[in-house]
């Protein structure tokens, strides 16, 4: 049998799961407790924190998850973290009126030690590296029998 990971490969993922893990609950609690006790002052920025905090629930689901399908989710769960943290990270940089009240993702994850902005990186270096191989075509299956 062919080993198609190395066990550092999976302990590298299971580093990854975790942190995303922490980050969708720490995000979760962050933007219910702003939104239930303060969403008047900075409703931009609270429903931000929402949507990274589904984004991290995703990416994290998606990351343990099996199969071609979970695979492309991750990939856009994660490629869409990465875009906003640098789009949020800017904008807040340059107008910092624009988010009067801190995100997740404000001055590039400042908040959470920028691990909001390397982590993604990390998790597409990582699903790259892991990325499954190319089904058989439809047309060959076994035996030369159509599937």
């Amino acid at each position: 049998m062919v080993q198609t990971t190395s066990p550092r490969s999976l302990g590298i993922g299971r580093v990854l799961v975790v942190v995303y893990g922490i980050l969708a609950l720490a995000a979760t609690g962050r933007s219910v407790l702003q939104i239930l006790t303060k969403f008047d002052t900075a409703p931009l920025a609270y429903l931000l924190s929402a949507l990274s905090a589904v984004v991290y629930i995703l990416a994290t689901a998606a990351l343990v998850a099996r199969g071609r399908r979970w695979y492309v989710v991750a990939w856009v769960t994660i490629g869409f973290e990465l875009l906003g943290v640098i789009i949020v990270g800017t904008l807040s940089a340059v107008d910092p009126m624009l988010f009067p009240a801190d995100t997740v993702w404000s001055g590039y994850g400042f908040g959470y030690l920028f691990v909001p902005l390397v982590l993604p990186v990390l998790g597409m270096l990582w699903l790259h590296r892991r990325r499954p191989s190319r089904p058989a075509s439809v047309e060959t299956g076994a035996a030369g029998a159509r599937t």
